[in-house]
């Protein structure tokens, strides 16, 4: 009797997460999976927990990197914990603009909303979702500019970028 992950659905839940990474950083997350060390491996780096709960903190927590990190970009009108985000699909964060016409002038306000899975997470997976977020309101699109002004604002952010989806594909397997 088998106690691991079924072979053909690790395989299917490793290209979902790290579809991108080397076979050889694979194999190396697969062995941890397989021996059942990824998740005390990720506690470990990450036991901490934040006390950001509610929306009115995150707003807060939010505006504070920005004014601290990036008080040139557009201001962020709403920033809130979002219950149904489709973390399969990597929707952890989401960034919108909304435009309204006002008298003969657009205006525009940005939201952000995150994933409440967040609200149980490290804070070094909230920061850098929030980062991620923000970076946006420069740079819209995932290219070059915009990874390195993630990196600019979290130095370690490709990093911890890594462990989340070590962290979701570790949740995703053991929860299968």
């Amino acid at each position: 009797m088998s106690t691991g992950p079924d072979p053909a659905l690790l395989d299917r839940q490793l290209r979902n997460y790290l579809g991108a990474y080397p076979e050889r950083v694979q194999a190396q997350v697969r062995g941890l999976l397989l021996e059942d060390r990824l998740a005390e491996h990720l506690a470990r780096k990450y036991p901490g927990k934040h006390a950001i709960q509610g929306d009115a903190a995150l707003y807060d927590y939010v505006q504070g990197i920005k004014q601290a990190q990036l008080h040139s970009t557009p201001p962020v009108h709403k920033v809130l914990w979002q219950n149904k985000m489709d973390v399969i699909q990597n929707v952890l964060g989401l960034h919108t603009s909304i435009s309204r016409v006002q008298g003969g002038r657009l205006k525009a306000k940005a939201e952000i909303r995150i994933a409440s899975l967040f609200k149980t997470l490290a804070p070094e997976f909230l920061e850098m979702v929030v980062v991620h977020e923000l970076a946006h309101l420069r740079e819209r699109e995932h290219n070059k500019a915009f990874y390195q002004l993630c990196e600019h604002l979290l130095p370690d952010y490709h990093q911890i970028e890594f462990d989340l989806r070590l962290l979701l594909l570790q949740r995703a397997v053991a929860g299968a």
